[in-house]
């Protein structure tokens, strides 16, 4: 069943978009991610144009964050003083990330970025995900072995300007969060994600938080963040397809579903590893596109012109 998207000025198989919102709610759902990192490649991979890709899947991470935000919420694991601080640098970082996108669409230069952010922080995400988890599950194998602290105080931790995070029983200078917020807000207007990928282990080894309250702090930060960005995208450059968005937020929702109960039976360090495996996989997917020649070979200048 073929449906027309307006933005993306082209026809797609809304089956074939509900089970791709589907496949990655599953994954969201099993792993505990927000799967923008995953969306926004399959997206392109089917023929959807980048710049709409990353618009669209900005709105559908504000839909698949709401609920997790509000459920951690519920529980107390919400660290609102962090989280307003991490949130002012997440404003900052996505208007000047929206600004930079639209200059690098004006010059024409948008979807190379685009996939060569993703290459360089798949790959690096990835690879870090298969060693941390790879050791992870060797130190269960072997309880007697010693175990590395998730933090260690650098000179970063005495920088000027220390607010004290009673949540996170936390004792350091503001000007970490807010750069750690300016840093994934950019990511979330220049690749449409979340950037909880890269926000939660810089919460967890470079700011020290305990991992009670991170992921709920990160969401509680990615539902406005990546709503400044939805906006910001819509208003500005007209890249947010409502008729893809709602296609993908109808499959995540049900896949998410589904993937929390599976998830819940396999063990972390496993689900982490194969999570880190599959990363890797879209980047490999999307550096070959980057390299392969296309299709449709254009040249500059007149046939026989010398």
């Amino acid at each position: 069943m073929q449906i027309y998207l307006p933005i993306a000025e082209m026809s797609l198989n809304a089956i074939l978009l509900l089970g791709l919102g589907g496949m990655v709610g599953f994954l969201s759902g099993m792993f505990g991610v927000g799967g923008g990192f995953l969306m926004t490649p399959l997206l392109i991979f089917i023929g959807v144009p980048p710049a709409v890709a990353v618009g669209t899947e900005a709105n559908q991470v504000v839909a698949a964050s709401v609920s997790g935000a509000l459920a951690h919420w519920r529980r107390g694991n919400v660290d609102i003083r962090m989280g307003v601080v991490l949130l002012i640098g997440g404003f900052i970082g996505s208007t000047l990330g929206i600004w930079l996108f639209t200059f690098l669409r004006s010059i024409g230069q948008i979807d190379f970025v685009i996939s060569v952010s993703y290459v360089l922080f798949l790959g690096i995400i990835g690879v870090l995900m298969v060693v941390e988890s790879g050791r992870s599950w060797l130190r269960a194998r072997n309880p007697a072995a010693p175990r590395r602290k998730l933090h260690k105080h650098t000179w970063l931790h005495g920088l000027p300007f220390k607010m004290r995070f009673r949540r996170s029983k936390l004792y350091i200078s503001a000007l970490l969060p807010l750069g750690v917020g300016v840093f994934v807000g950019i990511l979330a207007a220049i690749m449409g994600v979340g950037g909880g990928f890269v926000m939660v282990p810089a919460m967890i080894y470079l700011l020290g938080m305990p991992t009670s309250v991170v992921v709920g702090t990160s969401l509680f930060q990615i539902v406005f963040v990546t709503a400044n960005v939805t906006f910001l995208q819509s208003v500005t450059n007209q890249t947010v397809d409502i008729v893809l968005a709602m296609l993908l937020v109808v499959g995540s929702v049900i896949g998410a579903q589904i993937g929390a109960r599976v998830g819940a039976k396999l063990r972390g360090e496993e689900v982490r590893i194969a999570l880190g495996l599959i990363v890797l996989a879209v980047c490999a997917r999307v550096a070959w596109t980057l390299v392969a020649t296309p299709e449709d070979v254009y040249f500059l200048g007149q046939p026989g012109a010398g």
